[in-house]
């Protein structure tokens, strides 16, 4: 493996192009690291500008979904598909943005039995019907989303945010990539 972060090359932010230098330089100085999906995506600078763009089109809407739920979706997908990198990345994020410590884990491992209210649950059975089943995915699971109280801007989100992710969680697979040691901790 590549410096133990993935099964293909990596690169260090200094060997990005300019654009994506900053843009990975921002999210180190807020995280205080590198995330090591930015190393091992990196070495193809035109596909991870092209994923950056779209998750950050995504992730960084500030009307629909709250930020947490965003989260809620990538933790929720990511379990499903067994993405560790995933998991334990964005569930960092999600128990920062929700202010809950355990509410990661709860919906990784199990987010059938996860307690939440009305509107969470119709975000996590929605993507969980996505994630897991996708050719099957109709009008019965919009229906339930639109009775919960989702609305057509708030269930494209969650389509888009989980059909990101699957693809994000394949990636992962592909290069086996590690979650970096610092994401375990945050928001604990």
């Amino acid at each position: 493996m590549s410096d133990d972060v993935s099964r293909f090359p990596v690169v260090e932010p200094a060997e990005l192009p300019e654009d994506l230098r900053d843009r990975v330089g921002a999210i180190a100085e807020k995280s205080g690291f590198v995330p090591n999906i930015f190393r091992a995506l990196g070495h193809r600078p035109a596909e991870l500008r092209a994923f950056l763009d779209y998750h950050d089109a995504l992730m960084d809407r500030s009307d629909g979904l709250s930020k947490a739920e965003r989260e809620l979706v990538v933790v929720a997908t990511s379990g499903a598909n067994h993405c560790t990198y995933c998991v334990v990345a964005h569930g960092a994020i999600l128990r920062i943005r929700a202010k809950d410590p355990e509410l990661a884990d709860r919906v990784s491992s199990n987010p059938w039995q996860v307690e939440l209210d009305e509107r969470g649950r119709a975000i996590i059975d929605l993507a969980l019907a996505l994630a897991r089943d996708s050719a099957r995915f109709g009008e019965p699971e919009l229906a339930a989303a639109r009775a919960a109280g989702l609305t057509e801007d708030e269930i494209w989100d969650v389509g888009a945010i989980t059909a990101l992710f699957a693809m994000s969680n394949r990636l992962a697979h592909l290069t086996a990539l590690r979650p970096n040691p610092e994401f375990f901790t945050m928001g604990r």
